[in-house]
């Protein structure tokens, strides 16, 4: 299939010229964060983020705590998914790189080929495909945290054009594509992985990683713990001496 519009004066190339532009101006200390946010902090953010979710479920009820490990635990393999349907994706639509096609754009990843989507082809921008994802994922486990997911994710867009490596386009594919593999197969995938956590959560050796274990709570300063008597011998109801 013939790539997208790579060329003329298009809206999709006078953003990316805009957005990219702005790395010219930035200092370098600028351009090598951003460079390292786009690439790797990112991504890894948003898997602490969901390391953070997982850590607070555990202390809800077993029902609550059951369902939001499901979700979790569905976060990353959408996002496994959704990377691997990019994969025939960029192939059918072949679109080149920016820099493959435009002077004058400043390339911030001098090695753009090693990351995720480590093909020449531009659509759909693997990095943005992962990051919402992840962040769409861990909306449906906690609305909360997962707004500050979703947000990560537009950033991570973002960093991408900024560096020159695709399109605003690209990266709005990637927003799509990443949403839609998760909240469409939610439903099938959450009905197939909660009777497995359920087991895990009742399994003895493992039932921890979805819920935390009651602990005692420890007694006031100044009261003592009770005692039980030996056995053969009655408890007074008075004491004599009283």
């Amino acid at each position: 299939m013939a790539g997208l519009t790579t060329g003329g004066p298009n809206v999709d190339v006078s953003l990316l010229y805009e957005v990219n532009g702005a790395a010219r101006r930035a200092p370098s200390w600028l351009d090598t964060a951003v460079s390292l946010a786009g690439e790797y902090g990112i991504l890894l953010a948003l898997v602490l983020l969901v390391l953070w979710c997982w850590r607070g479920a555990r202390r809800q009820d077993e029902t609550t705590a059951a369902d939001t490990f499901t979700a979790l635990l569905w976060t990353p393999l959408a996002a496994g998914l959704a990377l691997l349907v990019n994969v025939p994706l960029r192939e059918f639509v072949g679109r080149q790189r920016p820099f493959r096609q435009h002077e004058g754009l400043q390339v911030l990843d001098p090695g753009w080929g090693a990351g995720l989507g480590n093909t020449e082809y531009s659509f759909v921008s693997g990095h943005t495909t992962v990051a919402m994802a992840l962040g769409v994922g861990l909306f449906v486990a906690h609305r909360r945290l997962g707004l500050a997911g979703i947000g990560l994710a537009l950033l991570e867009g973002l960093c991408r054009v900024y560096m020159g490596v695709h399109y605003p386009t690209d990266v709005i594919g990637g927003l799509a594509l990443g949403t839609a593999v998760v909240l469409v197969l939610a439903p099938l995938a959450l009905a197939l992985l909660n009777p497995l956590v359920r087991a895990v959560a009742a399994s003895p050796r493992f039932g921890r990683l979805v819920r935390a274990g009651e602990r005692a709570r420890p007694l006031p300063l100044g009261l003592a713990q009770p005692q039980t008597p030996p056995a053969g011998r009655r408890t007074q109801d008075n004491d004599l001496a009283a």
